[in-house]
This record gives C-alpha cells, sequence and structure tokens, in this order.
C-alpha cells in the first residue's frame, strides 16, 4: 500500500462557525501546491488534511517537502495506512517502520482511537503492539518515558495509520483567509520577512517595488524579483508591482531641504502602494520598518510617513531584535539574496544628516515645491505587474 499524509491543522480547531471557511482554503492550498507533483487525493476529516497518492507516478518526496510550506499546518505525519485489525497493524508497523526501530536503542508506542467501534482502547492496543514489537526487537528496549524513538498508531473512521515522529509544519493560518496586502519590498533583509511573517496570517500578499534607473541596476531589480520568488514557496504565487521612481527622487533631490529627502520619499512610496493597492483589493499596506533601526523609522518619522495613507499599515517586525530577523531570513531562505550587494533606491540621495523627529507640519512645508499628484500620476503610468511563481527559474 502507498504512502500517506496525515497533515495537522493548527489553531484552526479552535475556530467557531467560520471553521469551515478556514478548512475549506486550507485543503484548497494543499490541493494546489501538491498538484505539480502528481495524481493525489486531498480530502480533510477530523481535523486532518489527508493527501494520498493516487498511481506510482506521483512524486511522493517532491509533494512532501512542498507540504512543509503550507501554512495553517503544524504537524505533518508520513504514514501507512492497513486495515483496522490488531494483527494488520502489527504487520503493517514491521514492515514500515522494522527498520528505524533496529536502529534505535528504546522505544514505545502511542496509539490514538478516534473510531469507538474498534475493540481496544488505546492503552491496550499500545499495550498489545508494544509487547510484539518488543519480542520482535530484543535489542530495542521499552521506555516510556524518555524513548529513542516512537511508534504511533491512529485508528481513524477510514483506516488505521502507523507512522514514526511527526515533523513541524508551518503554522499559521491558510494563506487567503486574512484578506489581501500590498508589500513594500526592497532589496533588504526585513521586507521579504515582513511579507512571509504576514503572510503566515493567512494575508494574501502583493509586492510593490520601487526601481530607480539608472541610480540603481537591473541587477538591483533581478535581485528584488528573486526575493519575491523565494518568499512565493511559503505565500504561492504573487504579482509584483515595478514601479518608476527616477522622476520622483530626482524632483524630490531638486527642490526639497535634503535632511527631508527619505522621508518625502517614503511618503511617495506610500501613497503610491495604497493607490496600486486599492485598485487591486488590498485592504492593508505591509512594511519592514523595526522601530530605532534607521532615521526614517523612529515613531515621529513613521508617523509622518504613514499620514498620507487612510488604509492599516501592517508593521510584523517592529519590535524585533535585528538577529531576530536575520534568523527567520536564513530560515525562509532569503538572506544570502538580501545581502548581495546590489543596492535599491532607497540609498539613492541618502542624506548626510536625516531628520529624525519630523512632524507633520515640516513634511507639509518641505515639500511645498512638489506637485505630489502630478508626480504620482507619472509614476503609475510606468507600473509593470509581473507575476512570480516559485518554479520559476530563478533572477539571479
Amino acid at each position: 500500500m502507498r504512502e500517506i499524509f496525515l497533515l495537522k491543522l493548527g489553531e484552526i480547531v479552535l475556530k467557531g462557525a467560520n471553521k469551515r471557511q478556514f478548512e475549506d482554503k486550507l485543503r484548497q492550498n494543499v490541493r494546489r501546491r501538491v498538484k505539480a507533483y502528481g495524481n493525489f487525493d486531498v480530502y480533510l476529516m477530523q481535523s486532518t488534511v489527508y493527501v494520498e497518492p493516487m498511481d506510482d507516478d506521483a512524486d511522493v518526496d517532491g509533494a512532501w517537502d512542498a507540504c512543509h510550506t503550507i501554512f495553517g499546518l503544524v504537524r505533518l505525519c508520513r504514514c501507512r495506512a492497513c486495515e483496522k485489525d490488531i494483527d494488520k497493524i502489527y504487520d503493517t508497523i514491521e514492515e514500515y517502520l522494522g527498520d528505524d526501530l533496529d536502529c534505535a536503542a528504546t522505544f514505545k508506542v502511542e496509539s490514538k482511537r478516534s473510531d469507538k467501534r474498534f475493540p481496544l482502547n488505546s492503552i491496550e492496543i499500545s499495550q498489545e503492539i508494544g509487547g510484539r514489537l518488543a519480542e520482535a526487537h530484543p535489542n530495542c528496549k521499552v521506555d516510556v518515558r524518555k524513548p529513542e524513538y516512537t511508534v504511533y498508531v491512529e485508528v481513524r473512521d477510514l483506516a488505521a495509520y502507523v507512522h514514526g515522529p511527526a515533523e513541524a509544519g508551518a503554522g499559521g493560518l491558510p494563506t487567503g483567509v486574512g484578506g489581501r496586502a500590498m508589500c513594500l519590498l526592497s532589496g533588504g533583509i526585513d521586507s521579504p520577512v515582513a511579507a512571509y511573517m504576514m503572510a503566515k496570517r493567512g494575508v494574501e500578499v502583493e509586492c510593490v517595488h520601487f526601481f530607480s534607473y539608472p541610480y540603481t541596476s537591473q541587477l538591483a531589480k533581478d535581485k528584488v524579483m528573486e526575493l519575491a520568488r523565494l518568499v512565493t514557496r511559503y505565500c504561492g504565487r504573487m504579482t509584483v508591482n515595478i514601479v518608476g521612481f527616477t522622476q520622483i527622487q530626482e524632483a524630490i533631490r531638486d527642490n526639497c531641504p535634503e535632511e527631508f529627502f527619505t522621508l518625502i520619499m517614503r511618503r511617495f512610496m506610500m501613497e503610491i502602494s495604497q493607490r496600486i493597492g486599492k485598485e487591486d483589493g488590498c485592504g492593508a499596506l505591509i512594511t519592514g520598518e523595526n522601530l530605532g533601526q534607521v532615521a526614517s523609522q523612529t515613531m515621529q518619522a513613521m508617523q509622518v510617513t504613514g499620514a498620507v495613507v487612510d488604509i492599516p499599515v501592517f508593521m510584523p517586525l517592529i519590535g524585533m531584535d535585528k538577529e531576530e530577523i536575520v534568523t527567520i531570513a536564513r530560515k525562509i531562505g532569503t538572506m544570502e539574496t538580501s545581502v548581495l550587494p546590489y543596492e535599491d533606491c532607497c540609498t539613492v540621495f541618502t542624506p548626510k544628516h536625516p531628520k529624525t523627529k519630523p512632524t507633520i507640519g515640516q513634511l507639509i512645508n518641505a515639500e511645498r515645491k512638489l506637485d505630489r499628484e502630478a508626480l504620482i500620476a507619472q509614476a503609475l503610468e510606468t507600473v509593470e505587474k509581473i507575476t512570480v511563481k516559485y518554479d520559476d527559474a530563478p533572477y539571479l
């Protein structure tokens, strides 16, 4: 019999009347992710998603790896199914897990019986199977407190399932249940992590990147596209909006006090992102801001840059230590790309002494020579929408 995956739900099980909505979205996400690896049947019962290959051509290992990146799942079990008969269960354990038991010094059996029609209860199943395994593997001793290896038996409605220790899932909520948001994606470490963290809370992520050719190179753009591609491993296919930002930055340089350059630039970015986002059904913006990390990320600076938008701004990294952010970047695979030396538009015309405690009045006065609406309209005309998928060829 072929292997089957049991994917255990996380906090979805705590939902009330709308639990079905979360479960349906998760099942859809799993089905979409494993489709690339062959013909799999995906169904949900008893707070568990079942993934069953339907023929021998299915890439089971590829589908298994893909399931580790699906939000909404907390534990993943690679199992063998069998008839709900104690002898069949034992035989399946010997065939499927016997080699693992031979390599372990100690073991125990944990059982769960959700089908109450089965004649033995959970404790009795563990005792019966454990006794037989102890006789068959005399060099692997029983240790119910701190075993080196645990055999799991789950007697469910359709069959009995046996497996070894579960692996950790991605956690969070299924992508798509939390609405849609626009992430301001730079080439740095923080913004890809911010996109990942909001996707983990069920948000469908779209991205916007501001490109200032010739001050920034094609490699800088490719770097950002590669970061977006890496994030799609977790959040699924996304759209990246590339916005020409050169005219706005040159206008700021020519007409505004230097100490306000970065803040004014950020205000334009926020407003343009909101306009693109609203057209695409986004109800919020996502930024990688981290309180106190740079001059434009003080409390006062974030107040004036956020004042130009009227939708929520999610800042999932706001209170994190930089090392915490780097740890997540390494985990999701974006760190090596983020540190490549291809600078984005945020490094263009950087003031020597940026204003760290600005007021709204100061920013309005500093922008008085700019035709904001005309500059924003010109930038919106340059928008290039690119669909990114994880199985695309790398951009770098």
